[in-house]
């Protein structure tokens, strides 16, 4: 596995335009773009070992908190969504007074971040560009352009490490549960998003198997979460129909969930031969 320049050039870039200025109503795809960007950007720096520098630990501490925010307004979009299509008869009051707290909530949330970006944006778009002229120094990803010899260069020992390491923890623990398999999805995330920054086709596979157990699980936590903020919004009481029907979409959302990771610890974590993701 190499961690190649264009990915990682193309990461930075779109996240320092991004950052350049504040949506008021940012929409769903402009925060999809935002949270996934950073998110890539945090794994990156994490898996080269350089993300306890100065300018890395402010730039990830601004970008975490605007992660955050982002992943607020993203919730009540998913959950609005999810909330217009469940039909239950006699019930219309409890669909309406959801939409309408989800809504409140959304516009909130999307005050919060822009406010969070004005104040942090240009600090946060010079703080990328050092980041990127110290991975260049450092010699840590691989410039094709400028590899004469036409050899490809190697993984930097870090990567590799963290690559081990992620691996290792998706084999664990023993058994998955509601408890846990939330933790779960984001070690899965962070190897996804370290394969796809490297340049090996053979990885395409896996890939694309951690994505799909990565949606199972998120949609899985989305339901959960509409069901936390549905009992807490509600004036009905355990015997309100809408809440059942959450109740029942959610455990086959879960079902589906720890069948899919279960599969893929199988295949992929419980004997695996690290070499295939190096």
């Amino acid at each position: 596995m190499v961690l190649e320049i264009a990915p990682i050039k193309k990461n930075i870039r779109k996240l320092r335009k991004l950052l350049k200025k504040a949506p008021r109503r940012p929409s769903p795809d402009e925060i999809h773009d935002l949270r996934t960007q950073i998110r890539r950007f945090e794994a990156v720096l994490e898996a080269l070992n350089v993300d306890s520098k100065r300018n890395e630990r402010r730039l990830l501490r601004r970008l975490g908190r605007i992660r955050k925010c982002a992943g607020k307004i993203r919730d009540m979009d998913v959950l609005t969504g999810y909330t217009s299509a469940v039909q239950v008869d006699q019930e219309r009051d409890c669909l309406v007074q959801l939409l309408e707290y989800l809504g409140a909530e959304r516009y909130r949330r999307a005050d919060q971040l822009r406010a969070l970006m004005n104040k942090y944006g240009a600090e946060l778009r010079r703080r990328l560009k050092r980041t990127l002229a110290r991975l260049h120094k450092l010699n840590l990803i691989s410039d094709p352009n400028k590899n004469k010899s036409g050899s490809r260069d190697t993984t930097p020992p870090d990567a590799v490490t963290f690559v081990h390491k992620l691996s290792s923890e998706l084999a664990a623990p023993a058994t998955l549960s509601r408890k846990n398999l939330h933790a779960h999805r984001l070690k899965i995330k962070e190897l996804r998003y370290v394969l796809e920054m490297a340049d090996d086709p053979g990885n395409q596979k896996i890939i694309d198997k951690l994505g799909e157990v990565k949606d199972a699980i998120g949609e899985w936590h989305d339901w959960e979460e509409l069901i936390a903020i549905a009992t807490d919004v509600l004036s009905h009481g355990a015997n309100c129909k809408f809440l059942r029907k959450l109740k029942a979409i959610t455990n086959r959302k879960y079902k589906n969930a720890l069948s899919l990771t279960n599969k893929i610890r199988r295949d992929y974590f419980s004997s695996l031969d690290q070499k295939k993701l190096l």
